[in-house]
């Protein structure tokens, strides 16, 4: 087989935009908001937890591992996959809650590992953090991206709404729009990954207003088959590229690198386990009116 190097941002600007817009068209909105405080605490609180814990663990096993390098890692490792949790619950007979969590979560929590992704590799390559200046480029990034993706949202509702198009203009349409988001709010240095997912939930929320039920239907099959294969060929393409990671672990030995993934996995899958029971009880523990509102915990 080929050895195949990938360029980061190649695949980012490739794969992320029509992979997130999708999932963000297809997420029912009123399930989300309705449980849009567990699904935010998920994604940010329980992303910047693990970094932490990925952080710490694994400066103290790893030799030459600084923390900074730790967060980096953290941050590659933290975010379950969008695709990985719809895949894996749709066949699995649990509560509708759980799923609209979990695949909600999934949905924005790219936006914040990218984030800790970002200030690690500034920490790893300048040498120092800034804590107050982090905070502010955080919020700077994540309220910019949601307001670019909502106004590119609101732009291409109307632009749809004014042309004469068929179904296969407003498909082609709806595969340039994530794009342009993901484009648009990177070229401000706001989260593009936010950008796509406000955009997209925006427009399907609205989508009766545009789009003809022919259109709404091709549009879903298309996508449908345009992110299978692009899931399809950047797991290929990362499978590829596993022979130069190894090749450039010169310094430790494979044993050495399956005894790190083991115990640092181990480590991200139980700190989520303990947050999600966490965020379920410690509410009700220390709340009498949560325990009033909700006798019973699903």
């Amino acid at each position: 087989m080929p050895q195949i190097e990938i360029e980061p941002d190649l695949v980012f600007l490739i794969f992320l935009p029509p992979i997130l817009f999708e999932a963000a068209w297809f997420t029912s909105w009123q399930d989300f908001h309705k449980w849009r405080k567990q699904i935010f605490s998920m994604a940010f609180g329980l992303v910047f937890l693990t970094s932490i814990v990925v952080a710490y663990l694994s400066s103290s096993i790893i030799p030459g591992l600084t923390v900074a390098m730790g967060f980096l890692l953290g941050g590659v490792n933290s975010p379950p996959d969008a695709v990985a949790a719809t895949s894996v619950l749709k066949n699995m007979k649990i509560p509708k809650k759980i799923t609209t969590i979990l695949e909600g979560e999934s949905l924005i929590n790219d936006a914040s590992s990218l984030i800790v992704f970002k200030f690690a590799l500034a920490a790893v390559i300048s040498g120092q953090f800034i804590f107050r200046e982090a905070v502010t480029d955080f919020f700077t990034m994540a309220i910019g991206g949601v307001a670019v993706g909502i106004g590119a949202g609101l732009v291409f509702g109307k632009f749809l709404r004014l042309i004469p198009s068929n179904s296969n203009i407003d498909t082609v349409i709806t595969l340039i729009v994530p794009y342009v988001m993901y484009v648009a709010a990177e070229h401000f240095h706001f989260s593009g990954v936010l950008a796509v997912v406000a955009g997209g939930l925006l427009m399907s929320y609205n989508s009766h207003c545009y789009l003809s039920h022919t259109s709404r239907i091709q549009t879903g099959n298309v996508w449908s088959v345009v992110i299978f294969l692009m899931n399809t060929i950047i797991f290929i393409l990362i499978g590829l590229e596993l022979p130069i990671v190894v090749g450039a672990m010169k310094d430790y030995t494979i044993s050495e690198g399956i005894f790190y993934s083991v115990v640092i996995g181990g480590a991200i899958i139980f700190t989520r386990l303990a947050y999600s029971y966490a965020i379920v009880y410690v509410p009700r523990l220390l709340s009498k009116k949560v325990r009033q509102e909700n006798p019973k915990t699903d």
